[in-house]
């Protein structure tokens, strides 16, 4: 049983996968660190302690290297290895699953997405969630990302 937690807010906040499935959420707080997982909440006074009962390698996540063509969905780079990987035509966006099983459909590579009024950055994101939200992407590098963030913003402020 392997667990890994995949940063979403550096040093504060991680999902806790386990084989590529979501289980559970980890937080840093004050006094220490906070587990929820399988519809129960653990606490831990330091990250040894953490450790020693999750795993010494549960901060080494493993992140997206779109040199490896392991971690690709149509050229647009992923986190975790893709199962049942497709194009949607309708939609042109590069959709996978994250396990053999999972029914739930992700979209490769990085993208824009506008919730109330804030676009927020996103990384492989949920296909629902696109669907349910503007947003703008995909873009195969950061850098692509940034550069549209930073176009929306200044529209935004000459509005």
């Amino acid at each position: 049983m392997t667990l890994k937690a995949k940063p979403i807010l550096e040093n504060k906040f991680w999902i806790v996968e386990q084989e590529g499935v979501r289980i559970g959420t980890l937080a840093k707080e004050e006094e220490g660190f906070v587990v929820s997982a399988k519809g129960k909440i653990d606490f831990y006074k330091s990250e040894r302690q953490l450790k020693n009962k999750l795993g010494k390698n549960l901060f080494a996540a493993s992140v997206a290297d779109p040199e490896n063509n392991d971690k690709e969905v149509h050229g647009y780079p992923t986190r975790s290895i893709p199962f049942n990987s497709m194009f949607d035509l309708q939609s042109k966006l590069p959709l996978f699953t994250k396990s053999k099983k999972s029914k739930s459909l992700y979209c490769a590579g990085y993208y824009l997405v506008r919730f109330n009024i804030n676009w927020l950055k996103s990384f492989c994101p949920k296909l629902i969630t696109l669907q349910r939200n503007e947003y703008m992407g995909p873009f195969k590098t950061q850098l692509e990302m940034k550069a549209a963030l930073s176009n929306v913003n200044r529209t935004i402020k000459y509005q």
